[in-house]
């Protein structure tokens, strides 16, 4: 038996390291890197009152709400977490939805949900795994967006990278609010499963709360749907969040997966895959997301649909945020990392141009901003933005039922978007 545990042993390592040479590595400094993941491991995955397989391959931590990675924090060390918002934005529920469309939102669930629940006093966290913080591009990297191809879309700017299709290779077809005091958005977002071409690509749809300069301060707030394989690991359509409060460099991080976010709700877990997804030409899913900042404790809150408070975002993470947003931004985010001026292939949305309609292209409906009376509104002035619009396009306009909306997204490569 003990001499079958050393030959397997022995074969784990030899493949590693073949691994980590193919990555350019050395066997020295693959066991180093190795040591640094294990340590970051142990700080990030606390243990756990409670762990839930999911179906999809996930495990979920129950975290204790005072032990998640938020409290790492040193300016949070003495935290008192806020259990609740003190304001609501007004408006929220005064929306025209049908009774099939409250049923449906009640069917969007987590696969973790299959196995189990979390108990009270506790927050569910997907638990990292050592081949997760591998693919990263370094340790201290992991869960951060890549600093070279990272960047909120600027629909403002005269100085766009077309051939690339934007910053860095990044793409977007949004729709967008600025010149005045935001303090939050949301939106009703239509749930699919884009194709990525490759693992180092990713398809959002999101919302982002901004302030700032689109240079080195601009702080973010960012929350939606995304298909990330370098990130997760797999093709599933995975609830997000992200922040920043200095565009990408140094701080902020998808998750909980680092200090920041504060997370109070045990239903509900970050990154964890959320079903059902819309099929083209048949059912079509939706979620909804908040995020809006309490006016007496400062602190910007997000909320999952009709029920779930998710938690916090500390207002000293910001300095333009700690006021208020100058700029709202709904849509959707590819990343093209295609060489030489040609196109990935990776969809945005649901693949499918915006004139397809409903139940084919994917869409954004009832937006809307808080204004500087707590009020949910509709937005004004709404302009629209993509870079190639061959590739991912935009369109929107308004009714009774939908309020403000836009249908977006593409193919990507396709004739036209060589």
């Amino acid at each position: 038996m003990a001499a079958h545990i050393s030959v397997s042993h022995s074969w784990l390592v030899l493949f590693l390291c073949l691994f980590l040479m193919a990555a350019g590595l050395s066997c020295a400094e693959g066991r180093t890197r190795r040591s640094a993941v294990h340590r970051h491991l142990k700080r990030i995955n606390k243990p756990a009152l409670k762990t839930i397989q999911s179906p999809d391959g996930d495990m979920i931590d129950c975290i204790p709400i005072s032990h998640q990675p938020a409290f790492d924090h040193p300016f949070l060390r003495n935290h008192t977490i806020q259990m609740r918002p003190t304001f609501h934005p007004d408006g929220l529920f005064e929306l025209k939805e049908k009774e099939e469309e409250k049923e449906k939102e009640k069917l969007m669930l987590q696969h973790w949900h299959v196995n189990g629940r979390c108990p009270e006093g506790s927050v569910p966290i997907r638990r990292t795994r050592e081949e997760d913080v591998l693919r990263a591009a370094s340790v201290r990297r992991y869960g951060r967006k890549r600093r070279s191809a990272a960047a909120a879309p600027d629909p403002l700017s005269t100085d766009m990278e077309m051939g690339s299709g934007g910053a860095s290779g990044h793409q977007h077809a949004i729709a967008y609010v600025q010149g005045d005091k935001y303090y939050g958005a949301r939106a009703t977002i239509n749930v699919w499963q884009p194709r990525i071409e490759q693992s180092s690509e990713f398809s959002l749809s999101q919302i982002w709360i901004l302030g700032g300069s689109f240079g080195q301060d601009l702080n973010s707030i960012e929350a939606g749907w995304q298909v990330s394989p370098d990130l997760y690991g797999d093709n599933n359509t995975r609830l997000f969040t992200y922040w920043t409060s200095d565009a990408y460099q140094a701080t902020g991080c998808y998750n909980l997966l680092c200090s920041g976010f504060i997370q109070i709700n045990n239903d509900i877990a970050m990154g964890a895959s959320i079903y059902p997804i819309s099929n083209y030409g048949g059912s079509q899913y939706d979620i909804s997301i908040l995020v809006w900042k309490d006016p007496k404790e400062g602190n910007w809150w997000m909320q999952f649909g009709r029920d779930y408070v998710l938690g916090y975002w500390p207002s000293f993470l910001f300095s333009y945020l700690a006021d208020s947003a100058s700029m709202i931004e709904w849509g959707g985010e590819v990343v093209n990392s295609e060489p030489d001026g040609s196109h990935t292939s990776t969809q945005m949305g649901s693949g499918q141009f915006p004139e397809e309609g409903f139940g084919k292209s994917s869409y954004f409906r009832n937006i809307q901003v808080v204004d500087e009376s707590n009020n949910l509104r509709a937005p004004k002035g709404v302009g629209t933005f993509t870079e190639q619009s061959n590739c991912y396009d935009v369109q929107s306009g308004s009714n009774g039922d939908w309020g403000t909306y836009f249908y977006y997204g593409g193919p990507g490569k396709n004739p036209n978007c060589p």
